[in-house]
């Protein structure tokens, strides 16, 4: 149930988790002018407060904070509304009940199984949106791409995933390729760029042998479970998906080649024609883009889309097989479809709770 019943009054959410996501999801909100129906009242990051405003303030990859950001009593202000500040480092030790939150987005990375992420129920939170995939379907209430299936929320949840980056990327395609001309085969290579578990020189950094290398001096495959991801949204390509991920010495944007086997002849001509269709569609719109234009991948540091098709790339491997190919920012598309999931999520848990008092 939402703390705020009335429909004027703001949603109040909390962050857990103040990196790379974390500040993006906060950062989304607020460029996107929403902070008086969504508004932060809490955060919880172990750094210290300096860094924490500092790196508000100041983003490498996007820019500066269009705000007003300062230090003040129990944490920091934008535009002199205050966001209190905690530091715990387990989630009972964060008294997410004292804020009186309405959902909580946890965006550390951290928690994957479902007893670990009730901790945060258990601490005060009425409600938690992971900014990652749980490690099973039945570690949360549900798995929500946005674009795909938000109408599946009920209101009732109390744990639901944002899914991945390539996913939120991926899956929208897929999915209309899928209806409109049946997918057999699935083959998809992830040209990541770095992220925080690959250090900056050769170091003992982690136990994946690839990933103690130079992130910025190598091309490095690594794990990944995409397939995984893919087929949990769309079960009726379960067994159908293969997937592998390539990290890229770049700080941010990433891209996914795609070779797909119909059911049935399909060109190129076709595939782009379908694609930018839906792209200028209502119900893509801010989603999925198309473009033929010569870009590198440094145009779309930004984009709010979760997957931009780039029509220039995409070929024919014979009569029922094409190579296709998009770019996603993979800090910003998928902050700005975590926020569309909070949004969404919160208005039927509010239109459930109008319903049960009348």
């Amino acid at each position: 149930m939402l703390h705020n019943t009335q429909s004027d009054a703001p949603l109040r959410l909390a962050i857990n988790g103040y990196g790379r996501i974390g500040r993006c999801f906060f950062r989304a909100l607020y460029e996107a002018g929403l902070e008086d129906r969504l508004r932060v009242v809490a955060i919880n990051e172990p750094a210290n407060l300096d860094s924490i405003v500092y790196l508000t303030r100041f983003d490498s990859t996007h820019g500066r904070f269009p705000g007003e950001v300062a230090i003040c009593d129990g944490g920091f202000s934008i535009n002199g509304r205050p966001i209190a500040v905690s530091h715990a480092t387990t989630p009972e030790t964060a008294n997410w009940g004292a804020h009186a939150i309405d959902l909580l987005a946890e965006c550390s990375g951290q928690y994957g199984e479902r007893a670990e992420i009730e901790r945060f129920l258990n601490a005060g939170a009425p409600r938690v949106l992971l900014s990652h995939p749980a490690h099973s379907a039945a570690d949360v209430d549900a798995t929500v791409v946005f674009g795909l299936n938000q109408d599946e929320l009920t209101g009732t949840e109390r744990i639901v995933s944002n899914a991945s980056c390539t996913t939120n990327a991926v899956v929208p395609v897929l999915d209309l390729l899928e209806r409109e001309l049946g997918l057999e085969r699935v083959l998809l290579t992830t040209l990541h760029s770095v992220m925080n578990d690959q250090p900056l020189i050769d170091g003992y950094h982690h136990a994946d042998l690839r990933r103690t290398r130079s992130a910025m001096q190598s091309i490095i495959p690594v794990a990944t479970g995409l397939a995984r991801g893919v087929e949990r949204l769309l079960p009726r390509l379960h067994g159908k998906v293969t997937a592998k991920a390539i990290r890229v010495p770049t700080i941010n944007v990433s891209a996914i080649d795609m070779v797909l086997t119909f059911r049935r002849a399909a060109s190129a001509a076709d595939i782009n024609r379908l694609i930018a269709q839906a792209a200028a569609s209502d119900a893509c719109r801010n989603r999925l883009d198309y473009t033929e234009a010569a870009h590198a991948s440094i145009d779309f540091n930004h984009a709010p889309h979760s997957a931009i098709v780039d029509g220039s790339q995409t070929r024919n491997i014979g009569e029922n097989t094409v190579n296709l190919f998009l770019w996603f920012d993979n800090e910003w598309g998928f902050a700005n479809r975590m926020l569309d999931v909070a949004r969404y999520w919160s208005q039927r848990t509010e239109d459930r709770g109008r319903r049960t008092v009348q």
